[in-house]
Formats: structure tokens, sequence, C-alpha cells
């Protein structure tokens, strides 16, 4: 069965452009101008990655996005938002929602056909860890089973991006992780592929632990490091 791929775009030319690209690729590809339409068509058609634009027509990408996460039936469909804004207040909201990976416009059609790969390749992969049920550093807990993590008991809500984040740099604590292999090893992607996203998640990603934070170390110019001891 062919990999379905929904585009949300209300401009036509890089509905048709993305399509194109995409249908060479063997995708089953559907197109929609307005978040109306799109409700429609995963309603209809529940696609395995959505392409989405953050303005559209009849109100914003963001809310669309809310709508798939939240929902159970769709809540692991991967999003990757597409979008001419470049504030980083927009990137920062669209992966709290639990968006996968964001693109500004203008962009590179190859590049961003090699990010849908990576995501689509990285979710048929993933299994379920064979370590132990939890892991423990200080006051932090990562239970594997429930993808829960509790500081001081204390729930913290992290999107299944950011969890698998944290659960990499800790289990490889004291030694330093490049971004080019973070970007490797936890999104998937190849080093054709460029983007910032390590940098906004890791810094959303200490905000969200607060004090605990601080054991996500920046070695300037390298990459990060999680500390090999808690004290």
């Amino acid at each position: 069965m062919a990999i379905k791929i929904l585009i949300v775009e209300d401009e036509p030319d890089i509905r048709k452009t993305l399509q194109y690209n995409l249908a060479k690729e063997s995708y089953d590809v559907a197109t929609a101008g307005s978040i109306s339409e799109a409700k429609l068509l995963t309603n209809q058609n529940q696609p395995h990655l959505i392409i989405l634009d953050l303005m559209l027509p009849d109100g914003s990408g963001l809310d669309f996005c809310r709508d798939i996460k939240s929902a159970e039936d769709t809540k692991n469909i991967p999003v990757i938002i597409l979008t001419a804004k470049t504030d980083e207040v927009d990137r920062v909201v669209g992966f709290e929602l639990g968006a996968d990976d964001y693109v500004t416009k203008p962009f590179s059609v190859r590049e961003l056909v090699l990010r849908v790969k990576a995501i689509l390749k990285r979710g048929a992969v993933e299994t379920p860890s064979d370590d132990s049920s939890s892991h423990n550093f200080g006051g932090l807990e990562l239970n594997l089973e429930a993808h829960q993590v509790f500081i001081d008991s204390k729930e913290v809500v992290l999107t299944a991006l950011e969890f698998r984040l944290l659960k990499h740099l800790l289990d490889r604590r004291g030694r330093v992780q490049t971004r080019d292999q973070l970007l490797g090893d936890v999104w998937g992607y190849s080093s054709e592929v460029t983007t910032r996203t390590v940098d906004t998640h890791i810094k959303r990603l200490r905000e969200k632990l607060g004090p605990v934070g601080d054991y996500i170390q920046t070695i300037r110019g390298v990459g990060y490091r999680f500390s090999r001891n808690p004290d």
C-alpha cells in the first residue's frame, strides 16, 4: 500500500510542485488549500504524513496541528510545518503542539523530500525499547513504557520528539553529541539536511525541565552533552 501524504498549502504553484516531486517518489499525494478541506481529506483517508502551511485562508495551520495532535486516532501522524514565517515563536509553538520539523519559504524541494523520507523511515523502524522500563538520574525519571517524564515525582509533559531527544542525550551522558549526530540519530536526517531544529528543541527542552535542564550542557562550536553525574 502506498504511503499517503497530505499537503496543506494555499499557494497552487507550491502545491503542484510538491505533489509532482513527492509523487515521483511513489507517494500517494493529496492536496488541500484550506483547513476545512484538510480536515475532510484527513477524515476520509488518513495520511501517513502531513506537510502543513501556517497561513491559510480559513485560519492558522497551528490550529489544525493542534487538532491532529490532540486526537487519539491522528496524534501519531508526523507534521512538517511549511511557512514563510521565520519568527521563532511560531516554530516553538509548532513544536510544542507536536510538529516534527519546520521548513521556511523559499525552500529546497529536494531537501524537503529528504526530510519526508527520514521522518517516515524513523516512524517505520521505531520499536519499543529493550532497556529497563525507566531511567533515573538524580531527580529526573523517564518512564519508557508510558513515555512520561518526572522531576522530583512531578510530571513534565514533553512531545514525542522531545522525549526521544532527552532519552538519547541521557543514554549517552558524558559524551558530546554534535548537531549532525543528533539529526541523524534522533531525527533520522542525513548530513544533506541542514536545519536549526536541534537548537530550537534543546532550548525548549531545557525550559521545560527547569533546573534539571542545566544537565544539558552546550559545548560551544561542537554540540551538546548531558552531565555524567547529577551532582
